[in-house]
């Protein structure tokens, strides 16, 4: 009985020793600690493919966020002196209403050509353009001063973007059906693309800036347009009777294209890689200008037939919230302000500017202004370059 008792007490310390040595001993998946013990080896962060962009255009920060340089405040040195301020254009009144955004305040009106149509920040962010559609000039301001220069001549330009390497500028020639690609500075004509649709209007680029998608507002249609070439090579007909697109804007991951229909009460999301058919996401009625806060999560769009302000998830996929504007009104174009506080739109039938809260959707200012105000600009914004219309930044 006494020799059982010893084997069994033997076997005993020898499994603990077993399971000591055990403990002591190193895996792949451990690492000692500075105090000797073992921990799991943390995971390196999977690494960020980089994205090979247009030749010349500025390398993308984040592959994952194409509005990675607009965060709050984030001003480039070229436009951190300049003083904050609102550009509206007035289409029928033929003016810019310039608004302090501390006051609220109308503190100049500068007088130019015939139907202004948008304010447009050039590539290098030095200079405003302001779209004379029916005058056929470019107004240029000198956001520095707030002064207006010599008009120079350019045709029918509706609406102006910018490639991403800021090579050429774009002008959306909406009733003379072209897509003008001009010299960014002098506006000399480069080359011409005619289209077949009807009402150039909006763009946006691709996150490696090699193609961008075109609204045509009349025919209802989208063009897929290759930036190096300067050539359409992409249309389709969009599958609503009477669609009327707007405002395009590239989702944060550079995945998906958003286009705003103000007769479809919606958006349509597309893969713009593979320019299939689209899906509408319904917003509200008259959907209109799209914008993306300042920490890339939410968009806001503006539902021009109704008064509202409906807030886009991107993670949810989804409307998370509806602002609505007291006593109504025709919520446009526009902007986010600096620090990502206030939404800045156009009244276009109203005479009218409204500054809109980013956390509470309450309304803090509604400015009169010239008859038609419509694609206003906020300017300075942070970004490192400006692809156009009323400030799309990169």
């Amino acid at each position: 009985m006494q020799r059982t008792n010893l084997v069994k007490h033997a076997l005993a310390v020898g499994a603990a020793l077993v399971a000591l040595a055990a403990c002591g001993t190193e895996t792949k998946d451990q690492a000692p600690s500075e105090h000797g013990t073992t921990k799991a080896a943390v995971p390196a962060p999977p690494k960020k493919k980089p994205v090979q962009g247009l030749p010349g255009m500025p390398p993308v920060l984040d592959p994952q966020d194409v509005y990675a340089a607009d965060r709050p405040n984030k001003l480039s040195p070229v436009v951190k002196d300049f003083p904050s301020r609102v550009y509206v254009p007035n289409t029928e009144s033929d003016t810019v209403s310039v608004i302090d955004p501390k006051t609220y305040k109308i503190i100049e009106t500068i007088r130019v050509g015939r139907q202004p149509q948008h304010v447009v920040p050039s590539w290098d962010m030095k200079t405003l353009w302001v779209n004379n559609n029916r005058g056929h000039t470019l107004t240029p301001i000198d956001p520095r001063t707030g002064k207006a220069g010599k008009p120079v001549e350019v045709h029918d330009p509706y609406n102006l973007y910018f490639t991403p390497n800021g090579k050429y500028a774009v002008v959306m020639a909406s009733l003379d059906r072209e897509l003008v690609f001009r010299d960014p500075h002098t506006m000399k004509r480069i080359k011409t693309e005619p289209v077949t649709c009807y009402g150039v209007n909006h763009a946006d680029f691709s996150r490696d800036g090699k193609y961008f998608i075109v609204s045509c507002e009349f025919s209802g249609e989208l063009l897929k347009v290759d930036t190096e070439k300067m050539k359409v090579i992409g249309q389709q007909k969009l599958p609503f009777k009477g669609a009327m697109p707007q405002d395009v804007k590239i989702s944060p991951d550079g995945k998906r294209f958003y286009v705003a229909d103000m007769m479809a009460d919606g958006m349509w999301v597309l893969d713009g890689d593979k320019f299939d058919q689209p899906k509408l996401l319904p917003t509200g009625k008259g959907c209109h200008g799209l914008y993306v806060s300042r920490d890339s999560r939410e968009m806001y769009v503006s539902n021009r037939g109704e008064g509202t302000v409906s807030v886009w998830d991107f993670d949810q996929d989804k409307v998370t919230r509806k602002w609505h504007l007291p006593d109504g009104g025709s919520p446009d174009m526009g902007g986010v302000s600096a620090d990502g506080k206030v939404l800045w739109l156009s009244g276009r039938y109203d005479a009218e500017v409204y500054a809109i809260d980013t956390r509470t959707g309450r309304q803090l200012a509604r400015i009169p202004v010239g008859s038609g105000p419509h694609g206003l600009a906020v300017y300075p914004q942070p970004g490192r370059y400006s692809l156009g219309h009323t400030g799309i930044f990169r």
